[in-house]
Parts: structure tokens; sequence; C-alpha cells
């Protein structure tokens, strides 16, 4: 059975669960304001919160698809990843360059996550 959770503007549905993994859409920052590294843990902390909201956690992270605008700031990016994933539990991960993904959006996220909470 094919679960969808959480619709957007008629466009998606935030997740999308079967066989008990969930697929995760698009996650930009809240606060574009903030730097990259800001912005990355921004959308990891929400990552993470939709994961425990969901009966999972950042532990169970299998992939991971970062878009982001400048390339050159991978760096500031991985700082906050590394602090939201320990070595034990990182998921496998592609980071793509891409033009525009709005006013100030620094980063998009997509993931992949089991739904277990075991670790």
């Amino acid at each position: 059975m094919i679960k969808r959770i959480l619709p957007y503007e008629g466009l998606l549905h935030e997740v999308v669960e079967h066989a008990g993994v969930l697929y995760i859409g698009g996650i930009v920052p809240e606060d574009t304001s903030l730097d990259m590294s800001g912005q990355a843990d921004d959308v990891l902390g929400q990552l993470s919160r939709l994961l425990e909201t969901l009966g999972s956690n950042m532990a169970n992270v299998l992939q991971v698809t970062i878009f982001m605008t400048d390339l050159s700031e991978k760096a500031a990016f991985n700082a906050a990843w590394k602090s939201h994933f320990p070595a034990a539990h990182l998921p496998a991960r592609a980071a793509v360059g891409v033009a525009d993904l709005g006013p100030k959006v620094k980063l998009e996220m997509t993931a992949i996550a089991a739904r277990s909470t075991s670790t």
C-alpha cells in the first residue's frame, strides 16, 4: 500500500510511504536570511522533526540529495551535516549544483528513510 502524507498546495505530498520506506520531498530553509551553515542546520532540523513525527529518526536516513545554488559553500554545508549525522549513521548522499531555488534559498534537500526506529 502507498500512503501519501502532508499534501502541499495540490502539487505534491511532502512524504510518500511504501513498505516502511519514507520518501521525503524537497525541504527548504524556513529562514533564508541565514548563511549556508545556518540554512543547512535549519533544513536538517526540519528533517529530524519530520522523521520523529513519522516514527523514524536521523539514524534511519538511507539517502539524501542536496540541491545547492553555490557548490563552493559545500564545506559550510558539511559542517552542519556532521552535527546532525554521527559517523556510524551517515546516509548515502549526492550534492547537485542548481541555478536557482528561489529568493535567498541556498539549498533544498530530499531524503529517503526507513520508518523503523531501530538503529
